[in-house]
């Protein structure tokens, strides 16, 4: 029996409708696609702000350096994570930082694992170390892909501290510093009352020299006062800051004692684990970038504030001689093997570092073309060695 022709038109209609339907549907779901495409996705993670103090007075340019982490972690973090920093002194003194941090009175901290190496000098591996033949650029390298960051962390657990810490800036070699005449020989260090921190107080110690460990903004009163007649900082741009210059005349750059250090970045643990996975990305990769960004901004100040010593302040710059730097990898040696002996963990991260120091030393050393040759080519005489 035939369908009637009305009820024959209702069944096509009914067909062309859901035909339209399920168009529209795939239409929809097609823009909803590009949509998802077309537009960022918007952090849920909760608005964060963390306090965090450096180690740095205000005129450090260390301190400019924290600063330029922390814009970065605020630019990055759009409004959902931000840091307040605070400089030296404004919660606690430099050396405290991290207990600051481990307790939760501060969220975060800028400073450098030397500051606390009296909880274990394993710490002081972690920039301020014997050289094998790598600068700091390498040693870093080591902390991200040699296991550096893994002993790290490990380090941390097993002081329990409550801290989560990330590397930054790799730090040209610190000067053998400020004296009241030249240097000439290790024979002119015996004796001396300096100033120094971390290991290389017990290296100073090994060649001779009265150490005394005191944080930058109390070097020159204590020189001041007496209680130290020689010392070294990190760099020209932050020896200027706080007065060297004003006090000795005879600055020694090049020295084993502190020739591979980088900052360390921190966080309060229980506070960071809270945190939305993408802030903890950016609070991890801000540091990376923040490497790059520090060591422009140092080689820059740096060269141009040695130039201001020399030529407006008066300062007699000398290379430190080889027969120092000699005798400060000897005492390194007898270091070495006396702080092994003593802790096997220390012998673990030492090796582990040794390793990777020597299979990159060897590429970078061998590669390398002769800067100082060229140097000398365009601007002879000059260097004086």
């Amino acid at each position: 029996m035939k369908q009637p022709k009305s009820d024959s038109k209702n069944v096509k209609t009914e067909a062309n409708r859901r035909k339209f339907l399920k168009a529209g549907a795939a239409t929809a779901a097609g823009v909803a696609g590009v949509g998802a495409l077309g537009f960022p996705m918007v952090s849920r993670a909760q608005t964060v702000t963390l306090k965090m103090q450096g180690a740095w007075g205000a005129k450090d340019v260390f301190n400019d350096m924290a600063m330029e982490y922390v814009d970065s972690v605020n630019a990055m973090g759009g409004g959902r994570l931000k840091i307040n920093y605070l400089v030296s002194g404004a919660v606690v003194k430099s050396f405290r930082v991290q207990d600051a941090v481990h307790k939760g009175v501060l969220d975060a901290g800028h400073g450098v694992t030397v500051y606390w190496y009296g909880k274990s000098k394993v710490a002081s591996l972690f920039g301020t170390g014997p050289v094998f033949g790598q600068d700091a650029h390498l040693g870093l390298a080591w902390i991200h892909n040699g296991g550096g960051q893994q002993l790290y962390d490990e380090l941390i657990a097993k002081l329990g501290i409550n801290t989560v810490g990330f590397f930054a800036m790799p730090m040209p070699t610190q000067p053998l510093g400020w004296f009241r005449k030249p240097i000439k020989s290790a024979k002119d260090l015996v004796g001396l009352k300096y100033r120094t921190v971390g290991l290389a107080a017990d290296l100073m110690q090994e060649m001779g020299l009265k150490v005394t460990q005191l944080p930058g903004g109390e070097i020159v009163p204590a020189l001041e006062r007496g209680v130290i007649e020689a010392f070294e900082f990190n760099n020209p741009t932050s020896d200027k800051s706080f007065g060297a210059h004003d006090v000795s005349k005879v600055y020694m750059l090049g020295s084993y004692h502190q020739a591979a250090e980088f900052f360390e970045i921190i966080f309060n643990k229980t506070k960071y684990d809270k945190l939305a996975k993408e802030q903890k990305a950016i609070l991890k990769h801000a540091a990376a970038a923040a490497s790059s960004t520090n060591f422009w901004l140092g080689i820059d100040r740096y060269s141009e504030d040695l130039q201001w010593l020399i030529k407006k302040a008066g300062v007699k710059v000398y290379r430190t001689p080889q027969s120092i730097m000699t005798k400060q990898l000897a005492a390194w040696d007898v270091m070495i093997a006396k702080l092994e002996g003593e802790d096997p963990f220390f012998a673990k991260v030492l090796k582990s570092q040794k390793n990777f120091s020597h299979r990159a030393a060897f590429y970078y050393l061998l590669n390398s073309a002769d800067y100082k040759l060229a140097f000398d080519h365009y601007f002879p005489n000059e260097l004086g060695f």
